[in-house]
């Protein structure tokens, strides 16, 4: 496909294509084909124009050379499209209010005033039942105040003031839903844009890692302990334990057998299963998600929900106002002019409008984060508790040695581990995987089906044999396995500063993985600025042994440590602090994280984790640096700064505008336009990057 250059500047390049239309599904193609390309960091379509504007870092010449290879099919194979909503809702609202603004003027330009009197009263009506509804109801909302302000301004005769004032109130809200709208499409793809990978099950009955994208309805995938399920479908083999919370709202786990629904989002806590996919990429998830941020109770924060009350609290005092000024002055201008201004507008929007402005600015640093409770927990948080592996050590450990015993080979033992540990995808099961696969060890499935152990390890059988993999609590206590005494000597001498795990088949120890554990390079500095930043607390949680969690605690200058821990004893610890009266946040990466991440005020996974982390934690950062945990913390307080500086403008600013209208010093249409201007101002103004103020 051919496109022309319109304007070059360093790092950014705008263009226009050279075929004259552009559909809107079109223009997400090329808007997702050309994200995906390496070095691009924003890209911007615009359909109606044909227009591209690309920002990029790094060579122009490769940018224009992958342009140049476009063609729309192309872009269908390699990419998949979440949503078309974000296109279709700014098309929609700028239509809308195009329509209005142009019904408005060309009304009062080409029409004769009674016709308009007709048409203003006619166009009231709605406004005015929905009014008297809620009086009916029990209820008193801005929706009564609208009524009323109408209402009185058409039975005075002033009909222009009832008009315009209609008029700015749709316009208003058409504005505050396209901004609401949008936010929310933008957060949930946002939120949604992970990538992920499944086992499918083929026709011969094999297993096969395939592409999330690649799944088509009616494919049939197998989802083991500890994951997610990824789409829609029916339960076709295993009896299964899901945890259907981030549907339901239920924490508890439903039993389901061959034959049940099961839905996008569970997460099977207790045995595996084969799934037949019946939805299809994207939407159902998609949907899922946008319908959390709309409906969720764990959405709102406790400045919101405080918003929202005395919002509606307010309502009954500005409708009394309006009702006082009339008494005193006689004046139904007056009362009107106070009728026009409440707090509810301003505060119901400006508020959610924060948080959906900060949730999506932390998605734009790959921080998702499930609700603006979260970010004001994190505000008042006191203490932080880490996992070790994985979290304060670097994301991609690696295998530093294997040491075979019981006359293996290790070649064959690490090829072995690897084929267990690829389907329980954690930090240490992936540098198994990956040295295998570096020393050219590809492997078939040579096992029974793997059942994973929370926080030990894994069984399974090979050859008839029992075959487990894990800790050494795991492999030598639980497990039972012996070492040959002739081998004694060779596993007393394994390495003490490595991690190892420990993998015995028929009973007998056959081999011994040494893990090298290193530290991430700024562990010691986010430990330090947490502490700046006003966290009394660092503590680390860690599975490993004494001696190891010691010198680590050292290094940091961690507060406090606890080693050999279980999931158990994590959850446990946390719930000990939280009694003593403080705001916990937990960070990890790992299945034996879930219930520790659940149980805090703030669960924060590492996105390199296990899924089942990603899926019950609060908020999810990338794991490429734990400096975002820094600047989550800034973000947080950002944000409540801002929550209480709308908060005191609201008050202020409408409070003022109701004293100038009983005064007599503003006019209805007056007041309601500065009103609606300053919510819409004040709204563009949320929108607005908290870390750059």
């Amino acid at each position: 496909m051919k496109f022309q250059i319109l304007h070059e500047s360093p790092g950014r390049v705008r263009l226009r294509t050279v075929r004259p239309f552009m559909s809107m599904e079109q223009a997400d193609l090329l808007e997702a084909y050309l994200t995906a390309l390496p070095g691009v960091e924003h890209v911007t379509v615009h359909e109606r124009v044909c227009g591209v504007i690309i920002v990029f870092r790094g060579d122009r010449a490769a940018l224009y050379q992958s342009l140049a290879a476009f063609s729309y099919e192309l872009a269908a194979e390699q990419v998949h499209v979440l949503s078309r909503n974000s296109r279709a809702i700014n098309r929609e609202y700028k239509e809308k209010l195009v329509f209005r603004v142009l019904c408005h003027y060309l009304k009062k330009l080409f029409l004769p005033m009674p016709v308009r009197r007709v048409i203003t009263t006619c166009m009231a009506v709605p406004r005015i039942w929905r009014a008297g509804r809620v009086l009916l109801s029990g209820r008193l909302t801005v929706d009564v105040l609208d009524g009323v302000a109408i209402g009185v301004s058409l039975l005075t005769g002033d009909h222009p003031t009832a008009g315009s004032v209609r008029f700015l109130l749709s316009l208003g809200e058409t504005l505050d839903e396209w901004t609401h709208k949008k936010s929310v499409d933008d957060l949930a793809k946002s939120m949604s844009l992970q990538v992920e990978q499944v086992w499918l099950r083929t026709e011969d009955g094999s297993q096969v890692m395939a592409s999330l994208d690649e799944v088509k309805t009616g494919d049939r995938i197998i989802v083991h302990t500890g994951h997610v399920l990824p789409m829609d479908g029916v339960l076709e083999e295993g009896d299964v334990m899901l945890n259907q919370a981030s549907l339901t709202g239920e924490s508890v786990p439903v039993a389901k057998r061959p034959g049940s629904a099961v839905y996008a989002g569970s997460v099977v806590e207790e045995g595996n299963c084969v799934v037949r996919v019946t939805g299809s990429l994207g939407e159902n998830r998609y949907d899922r998600i946008v319908r959390m941020i709309e409906e969720s109770e764990r959405l709102k924060s406790g400045a919101e929900s405080r918003a929202y009350n005395l919002a509606d609290k307010l309502v009954p005092w500005c409708l009394g106002g309006s009702l006082l000024t009339w008494l005193l002055t006689g004046n139904t201008m007056r009362a009107v002019s106070v009728l026009m201004v409440d707090f509810s507008c301003a505060l119901k929007l400006s508020m959610p409008l924060s948080v959906l402005s900060a949730m999506r600015e932390a998605g734009r640093h790959k921080i998702t984060v499930k609700g603006g409770k979260f970010l004001e927990k994190l505000s008042q948080a006191d203490t932080v508790i880490f996992d070790k592996t994985g979290t304060l050590t670097h994301a991609c450990p690696t295998v530093s040695q294997i040491v075979a015993f019981n006359g293996q080979d290790e070649r064959e033992m690490l090829r072995v581990a690897a084929c267990l540990e690829e389907h329980f995808p954690h930090s240490v099961a992936n540098a198994v995987v990956r040295a295998a696969r570096e020393r050219g060890l590809n492997h078939r499935e040579m096992h029974s089906e793997p059942e994973y152990v929370v926080a030990h390890g894994i069984a399974t059988r090979i050859g008839g044999e029992r075959a487990v993999i894990g800790s050494r609590h795991f492999v030598f206590e639980d497990e039972g396995a012996k070492i040959r005494p002739e081998d004694q000597q060779r596993f007393d001498a394994l390495d003490p500063g490595c991690s190892w795990l420990y993998l015995a088949i028929g009973g007998v120890l056959s081999a011994a993985i040494g893990i090298l554990d290193p530290l991430r390079p700024e562990a010691e500095e986010i430990v330090e600025q947490l502490h700046q930043a006003g966290i009394g607390k660092a503590v680390m949680l860690t599975g490993d042994s004494r001696n190891t969690a010691a010198a680590i605690a050292k290094t940091l200058q961690i507060d406090d440590y606890r080693a050999e821990v279980l999931p158990e004893d994590k959850a446990a610890y946390i719930k000990a602090e939280q009694t003593q009266g403080r705001t916990v946040v937990m960070i990890g990466d790992g299945i034996n994280d879930a219930p520790a991440l659940s149980l805090a005020d703030v669960g924060i996974a590492i996105g390199s984790g296990a899924t089942i982390a990603r899926e019950v934690a609060d908020i999810t950062i990338a794991a490429e640096d734990l400096r975002e945990l820094v600047l989550l913390r800034r973000l947080s307080e950002k944000l409540m700064q801002r929550i209480g500086r709308n908060y005191r403008f609201v008050m202020s600013f409408n409070g003022a505008l109701i004293f100038l209208g009983a005064l007599g010093l503003l006019p209805p249409a007056t007041s309601a336009l500065l009103h609606n201007s300053s919510t819409l101002l004040l709204s563009m103004d949320c929108l607005t990057d908290l870390l750059s103020e």
